[in-house]
């Protein structure tokens, strides 16, 4: 006779180990539902926890994808991975846009003083 698994608390080894089943855009999770197959429980908290656990996991090189439209997975290919760096980018770009309106900065300024190269604009 098996032995239920006990709820388990948010930890990078956790993340990693429910992340496993989680290769590829198809088997992508959100955040709440991979928090509560983890701890057993759903509140804010454990996302909050569950987040700063994976930007820890992908600072050590772990290639963690997310999007809102997969969930959390993991990369099953050189696309997944470069697709969610192209949102995580966008994401910059639209802080960056934000900070210098509230600054009242132009964003090519902005981007001058933070030392990042100015994004392109797309021409098609």
């Amino acid at each position: 006779m098996q032995l239920p698994l006990l709820p388990g608390e948010i930890t990078p080894e956790t993340v990693l180990t429910a992340l496993m089943r989680r290769v590829g855009p198809a088997n992508g999770i959100t955040a709440a539902d991979l928090a509560e197959f983890i701890t057993g429980r759903r509140n804010a908290a454990d996302e909050r926890r569950l987040r700063q656990v994976i930007e820890q996991l992908r600072l050590e090189g772990h290639a963690i994808c997310a999007t809102p439209d997969e969930g959390y997975h993991l990369a099953a290919n050189a696309d997944d991975l470069d697709r969610t760096c192209r949102f995580l980018v966008k994401r910059i770009e639209a802080t960056a846009r934000l900070v210098a309106a509230m600054k009242r900065v132009a964003t090519p300024d902005l981007y001058g003083q933070l030392g990042l190269p100015i994004p392109q604009e797309k021409t098609e």
